[in-house]
Parts: C-alpha cells; sequence; structure tokens
C-alpha cells in the first residue's frame, strides 16, 4: 500500500522544532562562553590587585627618564611611587573635576618644570567646590617655594572627560585628567604622558592621614581600589545556561510525550 504524505501541521511542528533546538544550543554555548571569559576576568583582575598592592606600597624611585616615556604603561607604571625634583609652573595651574570622601570639589594639577626642560603634571591634592576661584586665582600661597621636591604615584592620563560630561579647556572646565589635552591647552611642549597623583598611602597597619587636616589642597587621596564581580557574573552566565539546558530537556520531554500518545491512538478507518 502507498505511504501516506506527511501532514502540512506535522511539517510546520517539525521546523518549529529544529529552529528551537538551533537558538537554544547557540544560547546555551554563548552562555557557557560568557561565563568562562568572566572567569578569565576574574583571574585577571586578581593578578592586578596583587600587582598593584605590591607596587603601591613599595619604596619611591626616581620619575622615569624622558626617553622611556612611550614605554610606560597601565600595565608597567600605574600606581608607581616615584619622586620627582623640579620648578613649579603656577600660572599654568587647572582644576579638574573630583568626588572624593570629603565630598565633591576639585584637583589642583600643576605643572612642574624637570631639569631636562620637560614638564610633568602634578595632581597637587583636593580643594573643596568654594575655593575654586581662589585656587585659580593664586595657585600657590606666596611663601610656598618655587623648587619642590615631590612624592606620588604615577598616573595615566584619564581622556575624553568625564562625569558624563567632556572636557571644555577653553572654559576652564575639567571634568577628567586628560593629560594631553592640558598640555596643549597649557603650551606645555614637552609634557609627559602620565601625571603624579602627590602623596604616597599609608603603609599598611598604619593610620591615614586625617580628614580633619586643615591644609588644602589636600594630597595622597589616590584611591586604590579595584571592583571584582567577575565570580557573581560568571555564576549568573553559567546558571542561565544550567536554565536554558532545563528548558530544553523540558520542552524535549514534552515533545516526546506527545508524539507518544499520538502514536498510541488508532488510526481512523476509512469511508467506504
Amino acid at each position: 500500500m502507498p505511504s501516506h504524505p506527511t501532514a502540512p501541521g506535522s511539517q510546520a511542528r517539525q521546523l518549529r522544532q529544529a529552529v528551537l533546538a538551533v537558538v537554544g544550543i547557540a544560547l546555551f554555548l554563548g552562555l557557557i562562553a560568557l561565563g568562562t571569559w568572566q572567569v578569565q576576568r576574574r583571574a585577571w583582575k586578581l593578578a592586578l590587585i596583587e600587582r598593584v598592592e605590591q607596587r603601591v606600597h613599595a619604596a619611591p624611585v626616581a620619575l622615569p627618564p624622558r626617553p622611556e616615556w612611550p614605554q610606560v604603561s597601565a600595565a608597567s607604571h600605574e600606581y608607581l611611587p616615584v619622586t620627582a625634583q623640579g620648578q613649579w609652573l603656577p600660572e599654568k595651574t587647572v582644576l579638574a573635576q573630583a568626588l572624593t570622601e570629603l565630598g565633591s570639589g576639585f584637583w589642583v594639577m600643576t605643572p612642574l618644570q624637570l631639569a631636562d626642560g620637560s614638564q610633568v603634571v602634578v595632581n597637587r591634592g583636593f580643594v573643596p567646590q568654594e575655593q575654586r576661584a581662589q585656587w585659580l586665582a593664586t595657585p600657590l600661597p606666596t611663601s610656598a617655594p618655587t623648587t619642590a621636591t615631590i612624592q606620588g604615584l604615577l598616573r595615566m592620563s584619564e581622556p575624553d572627560g568625564g562625569f558624563l560630561r567632556t572636557n571644555a579647556p577653553a572654559e576652564q572646565r575639567w571634568y577628567s585628567r586628560d593629560i594631553a589635552a592640558m598640555g596643549h591647552a597649557l603650551q606645555l611642549p614637552q609634557a609627559a604622558p602620565f601625571f603624579i597623583d602627590a602623596g604616597l598611602p599609608p603603609a599598611p597597619g598604619s593610620s591615614a592621614t586625617s580628614a580633619t587636616d586643615a591644609r588644602w589642597p589636600r594630597a595622597g587621596m589616590t584611591v586604590v581600589r579595584f571592583s571584582n564581580s567577575h565570580l557573581v557574573y560568571a555564576l549568573t552566565w553559567y546558571g542561565l545556561a544550567l536554565m536554558v539546558a532545563g528548558a530544553g530537556w523540558y520542552v524535549a520531554r514534552y515533545e516526546r510525550r506527545l508524539r507518544d500518545a499520538r502514536s498510541a491512538q488508532p488510526a481512523a478507518s476509512p469511508h467506504p
């Protein structure tokens, strides 16, 4: 006897099942890949934290010489304690927006002219908002020496602005410590591509600088802290992958039971 062709409804159902299976497998593999990527990111972040913790409490070293500036990077130099000596250029001071444990205010950024004729911008510390006009008008006290030796942490430039706003040099509005833009605006011909956060963090076990210290600008406020939520993200992606696998198993079991139920039904007798 000739076999009956597959009903159109059955073909559509099989196609739908195939599409769902492909989508489910792709989704499962994608979620597994995201979870694995977060595991790798966590290993990288833990290594970074350990490296920075060891670096930030090391003894200060001399500022990298100018020929080495192209090789200075976040991986090799960020948060490195350094020492620099030079002459302040107070007339070229700018204030960059800051949000600290003392509230909102500004970082006082003043270039330091080095002995070889180059310049490095120094973040001398934090001042509150109400002192903005004062520090723009008189960036250095009259009694302050023009030559200084600075110890602090080497930091990389922060380009493109911050606080969801773009730097406006012409208006003296700086929302990030973009050293390239500052060097251009201040006409610093040989500015280093990094800056120095003045002040060193307290050694482990020692007390930090008191928040009631009346000296401004307040140096040594660099926050060395890294968020590390990669394990949570990895567990989330793996959990979603497990949910997709469970949903696929449930759908497959349901379809198998439905197919078995149909095959168990007696075939309808043809009409005479």
